[in-house]
């Protein structure tokens, strides 16, 4: 996995909808669910979500804890 996007998952604030200002790494797993069944946004967005649902629904947050400090 590519550092950097691990970095913009706990740095990268979400620009639009319910959460908008929220980081990404700190949003809800459901509203990862719901992008996952709509589709993710095109772009370096939509995958970084994209990501952060694959590591929320697979239990891998523990990879983001140390970058956070």
């Amino acid at each position: 996995m590519d550092p950097q996007i691990l970095n913009e998952l706990i740095t990268m604030q979400m620009p639009f909808g319910k959460y908008k200002g929220w980081i990404i790494s700190r949003l809800p797993e459901s509203y990862l669910v719901w992008f996952h069944s709509k589709g993710f946004p095109p772009g370096r967005l939509g995958h970084l979500l994209g990501t952060m649902y694959e590591i929320k629904l697979n239990g891998l947050e523990y990879l983001l804890q140390g970058l956070k400090k």
